[in-house]
């Protein structure tokens, strides 16, 4: 079984960027639609972008307008563009397919810390 690998996370200064990354298995890539989920610590894991086999995305309200989604289908790969940060973004990231999350496909996550 190989899993999604999610790179990209970090530490940022609120307002900063960050950019990650996704390599998802071909078998699931071109087919279904797919998601960035987040967990942070003490709360339930949420979706907050996803994009369809056609490219069409939708975005939580929390991060509508600051993170875009987008996807490389020659390459396997899954983005997640995040601008102006907050405290609140603090989380391990998580990409899947959406709107749940299949349960043989998460992965490690990869962690984002935004502070004030």
């Amino acid at each position: 079984q190989v899993q999604p690998v999610e790179s990209g996370g970090g530490s940022v200064q609120v307002g900063g960027s960050l950019r990650l990354s996704c390599v998802i298995p071909g078998k699931i890539f071109n087919f279904a639609t797919l998601g960035w989920h987040r967990q942070a610590p003490g709360k339930q894991r949420e979706l907050v972008a996803s994009i369809t086999p056609g490219d069409g995305t939708d975005y939580a309200d929390s991060v509508k307008g600051r993170f875009t989604i987008s996807r490389d289908s020659t390459k396997n790969l899954l983005f997640l563009q995040m601008n102006s940060l907050k405290p609140d973004d603090t989380a391990l990231y998580y990409c899947n397919t959406a709107p749940s999350g299949h349960p043989n496909y998460w992965g490690q996550g990869t962690q984002v810390t935004v502070s004030s």
